[in-house]
């Protein structure tokens, strides 16, 4: 019987969908670059474990797996815990797996993902100040709409999940 790499059988599995183009970054490599310095820069003075946080529930909203399966990884490899991760997609059931101002991250994550359902309330937005500086608000909200790009990317070309290690590629 053959494994998937994480000792679980493969008989009987879907097969792994195909990419739509070969990798973006390499047809585009001024835009991966782009994206890579401004998500490195969106990144400082954010709280480490905020920023994965916020990077797992934007990738859960956007249904994209292939950054759902590197943010996992990236953060079990950082020290998260298992329980949080999986508790993320029920957050609001399980706010006490999480401090009052990861709470306010999700939140804004939240909101600003999922812009269709209008704009950002402000007992969010106000909810959000209470727990960051305005320095650390600007770099939340960059991180939060970086994370959303590259969900973008990877959605768009399929890109395929499963094959990345911690350590493999930062964004």
């Amino acid at each position: 019987m053959t494994t998937n790499g994480h000792n679980h059988p493969t008989a009987g599995l879907n097969p792994e969908h195909a990419p739509r183009m070969q990798p973006w970054a390499e047809l585009a490599p001024d835009v991966y670059k782009a994206m890579v310095r401004l998500d490195a820069a969106s990144r400082k003075g954010l709280d480490p474990v905020v920023a994965e946080l916020v990077k797992i529930r934007a990738s859960q909203l956007n249904h994209c797996a292939f950054c759902l399966d590197m943010h996992t990884k990236d953060a079990l490899a950082a020290g998260e815990t298992i329980e949080r991760i999986v508790q993320l997609n029920a957050w609001e059931e399980s706010q006490h797996f999480y401090t009052p101002k990861e709470i306010a991250a999700i939140e804004l994550t939240e909101a600003v993902t999922v812009l269709t359902d209008g704009f950002v309330p402000d007992e969010v937005w106000e909810k959000a100040a209470k727990h960051f500086d305005e320095t650390e608000l600007a770099h939340l909200v960059a991180a939060i709409t970086t994370i959303n790009a590259w969900n973008r990317f990877a959605v768009t070309t399929r890109m395929v999940p499963g094959h990345y290690k911690p350590g493999d590629l930062k964004h």
